[in-house]
Protein backbone atom coordinates (compact mmCIF):
# COMPACT_ATOMS: atom_id res chain seq x y z
CA UNK A 1 0.00 0.00 0.00
CA UNK A 2 1.46 3.70 -1.20
CA UNK A 3 2.27 5.84 1.77
CA UNK A 4 -0.71 7.79 2.70
CA UNK A 5 1.24 10.83 3.01
CA UNK A 6 2.58 10.64 -0.83
CA UNK A 7 -1.23 10.00 -1.72
CA UNK A 8 -2.10 12.96 -0.44
CA UNK A 9 0.53 14.99 -1.83
CA UNK A 10 -0.21 13.26 -5.25
CA UNK A 11 -3.67 14.63 -5.06
CA UNK A 12 -3.07 17.98 -3.99
CA UNK A 13 -0.91 17.96 -6.79
CA UNK A 14 -3.33 16.99 -9.42
CA UNK A 15 -5.83 19.60 -7.72
CA UNK A 16 -3.00 22.34 -8.57
CA UNK A 17 -2.70 21.00 -12.26
CA UNK A 18 -6.26 21.02 -12.70
CA UNK A 19 -7.05 23.62 -15.57
CA UNK A 20 -3.44 25.23 -15.24
CA UNK A 21 -1.99 25.75 -19.10
CA UNK A 22 1.59 27.25 -17.47
CA UNK A 23 4.03 25.89 -15.35
CA UNK A 24 7.92 25.90 -14.81
CA UNK A 25 9.97 23.15 -13.87
CA UNK A 26 12.63 24.71 -11.48
CA UNK A 27 15.94 23.13 -9.70
CA UNK A 28 15.75 24.91 -6.33
CA UNK A 29 18.65 23.10 -4.44
CA UNK A 30 20.99 25.25 -2.92
CA UNK A 31 18.11 27.71 -1.77
CA UNK A 32 17.89 28.22 1.95
CA UNK A 33 14.59 28.54 3.74
CA UNK A 34 15.04 32.39 3.46
CA UNK A 35 15.83 32.40 -0.10
CA UNK A 36 13.11 29.89 -0.72
CA UNK A 37 10.48 31.76 1.36
CA UNK A 38 11.21 35.20 -0.38
CA UNK A 39 11.10 33.36 -3.78
CA UNK A 40 7.84 31.88 -2.69
CA UNK A 41 6.95 34.88 -2.06
CA UNK A 42 7.68 36.87 -5.47
CA UNK A 43 6.20 33.76 -7.07
CA UNK A 44 2.84 34.39 -5.20
CA UNK A 45 2.94 37.97 -5.81
CA UNK A 46 2.72 37.59 -9.48
CA UNK A 47 -0.23 35.48 -9.25
CA UNK A 48 2.08 32.07 -9.22
CA UNK A 49 2.26 29.25 -6.79
CA UNK A 50 5.82 27.40 -5.97
CA UNK A 51 5.38 23.43 -4.95
CA UNK A 52 8.05 21.37 -3.89
CA UNK A 53 7.63 17.81 -4.00
CA UNK A 54 9.08 14.80 -5.23
CA UNK A 55 9.88 14.11 -8.76
CA UNK A 56 8.17 10.49 -8.67
CA UNK A 57 4.67 12.84 -7.37
CA UNK A 58 5.09 15.14 -9.78
CA UNK A 59 5.73 12.75 -13.01
CA UNK A 60 2.37 10.96 -11.78
CA UNK A 61 0.35 14.48 -11.60
CA UNK A 62 1.57 15.15 -14.81
CA UNK A 63 1.23 12.60 -16.77
CA UNK A 64 -2.20 12.19 -15.33
CA UNK A 65 -2.40 15.32 -17.68
CA UNK A 66 -1.14 13.76 -20.74
CA UNK A 67 2.16 15.82 -19.93
CA UNK A 68 5.71 13.94 -19.86
CA UNK A 69 8.22 15.85 -18.15
CA UNK A 70 10.19 12.35 -17.41
CA UNK A 71 13.57 13.66 -18.74
CA UNK A 72 12.93 17.09 -17.17
CA UNK A 73 12.78 16.13 -13.41
CA UNK A 74 16.04 15.07 -12.57
CA UNK A 75 17.67 15.76 -9.35
CA UNK A 76 15.70 18.18 -6.47
CA UNK A 77 13.14 20.10 -9.00
CA UNK A 78 9.96 21.95 -7.75
CA UNK A 79 6.85 22.92 -9.94
CA UNK A 80 5.97 26.44 -10.40
CA UNK A 81 2.43 27.26 -11.57
CA UNK A 82 1.46 30.16 -13.72
CA UNK A 83 -2.28 30.90 -13.35
CA UNK A 84 -2.65 34.71 -14.17
CA UNK A 85 0.75 36.07 -15.12
CA UNK A 86 3.13 33.54 -16.69
CA UNK A 87 5.61 36.06 -18.12
CA UNK A 88 5.47 37.75 -14.41
CA UNK A 89 6.39 34.68 -12.70
CA UNK A 90 9.13 33.88 -15.54
CA UNK A 91 10.58 37.20 -14.47
CA UNK A 92 9.82 36.46 -10.83
CA UNK A 93 12.49 33.24 -11.33
CA UNK A 94 14.57 35.09 -13.62
CA UNK A 95 15.41 37.77 -11.07
CA UNK A 96 15.89 35.12 -8.17
CA UNK A 97 18.39 33.90 -10.48
CA UNK A 98 20.51 36.96 -10.85
CA UNK A 99 20.44 37.59 -6.70
CA UNK A 100 21.63 34.67 -6.47
CA UNK A 101 25.93 34.24 -6.70
CA UNK A 102 25.09 30.11 -8.38
CA UNK A 103 22.22 31.12 -10.42
CA UNK A 104 19.44 29.15 -8.75
CA UNK A 105 16.47 28.93 -9.24
CA UNK A 106 17.37 27.04 -12.05
CA UNK A 107 14.57 26.48 -15.14
CA UNK A 108 14.70 23.12 -16.47
CA UNK A 109 11.54 23.69 -18.59
CA UNK A 110 7.80 24.84 -18.72
CA UNK A 111 4.86 24.33 -20.19
CA UNK A 112 3.39 27.40 -21.64
CA UNK A 113 -0.26 27.74 -23.26
CA UNK A 114 -0.63 23.91 -23.58
CA UNK A 115 2.79 23.44 -25.44
CA UNK A 116 6.16 21.74 -23.49
CA UNK A 117 8.99 24.81 -23.86
CA UNK A 118 12.74 24.82 -23.38
CA UNK A 119 14.55 26.82 -20.80
CA UNK A 120 15.30 29.50 -24.01
CA UNK A 121 11.48 29.92 -24.23
CA UNK A 122 11.16 30.41 -20.48
CA UNK A 123 13.94 33.17 -20.57
CA UNK A 124 12.77 34.83 -23.69
CA UNK A 125 9.52 34.84 -21.32
CA UNK A 126 11.23 36.45 -18.69
CA UNK A 127 12.55 38.99 -20.62
CA UNK A 128 8.79 40.67 -21.46
CA UNK A 129 8.26 41.94 -18.31
CA UNK A 130 4.63 41.27 -16.41
CA UNK A 131 1.49 41.65 -17.76
CA UNK A 132 0.57 44.92 -16.05
CA UNK A 133 3.79 46.18 -17.79
CA UNK A 134 2.63 44.71 -21.33
CA UNK A 135 -0.58 46.16 -20.77
CA UNK A 136 0.50 49.80 -20.07
CA UNK A 137 2.78 49.53 -23.40
CA UNK A 138 -0.65 48.29 -25.65
CA UNK A 139 -2.10 51.34 -23.95
CA UNK A 140 0.36 53.73 -24.34
CA UNK A 141 0.88 52.77 -28.28
CA UNK A 142 -2.72 52.84 -28.67
CA UNK A 143 -3.20 56.11 -26.97
CA UNK A 144 -0.38 57.48 -29.27
CA UNK A 145 -2.34 56.36 -32.53
CA UNK A 146 -5.53 58.08 -31.17
CA UNK A 147 -3.81 60.63 -30.79
CA UNK A 148 -2.49 60.65 -34.24
CA UNK A 149 -6.02 60.24 -35.89
CA UNK A 150 -7.78 62.92 -33.92
CA UNK A 151 -5.07 65.47 -35.08
CA UNK A 152 -5.30 64.34 -38.57
CA UNK A 153 -9.35 64.80 -38.16
CA UNK A 154 -8.89 68.24 -36.81
CA UNK A 155 -6.30 69.24 -39.69
CA UNK A 156 -9.20 67.81 -42.23
CA UNK A 157 -12.06 69.45 -40.53
CA UNK A 158 -9.43 73.01 -40.54
CA UNK A 159 -8.81 72.60 -44.27
CA UNK A 160 -12.79 72.10 -44.88
CA UNK A 161 -13.70 75.18 -42.99
CA UNK A 162 -10.88 77.47 -45.57
CA UNK A 163 -11.93 75.85 -48.20
CA UNK A 164 -15.54 76.71 -47.36
CA UNK A 165 -14.33 80.64 -46.22
CA UNK A 166 -13.14 80.54 -49.83
CA UNK A 167 -15.61 79.71 -52.19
Amino acid sequence: MANPKNQQTLSALKQSLTDIETFYVVDYQGLNAGQLSKLRQDIREKGGQLIVAKNTLIHLALQEGGRDFSDTLKGPSAIVLAQTDPAGVAKALADAAKGNDRGIPNVKGGFLEGNKVDVKVVQRLASLGSKQNLQAELVGVLSAHLSNFVGVLEAYQAKLEEQGQGA
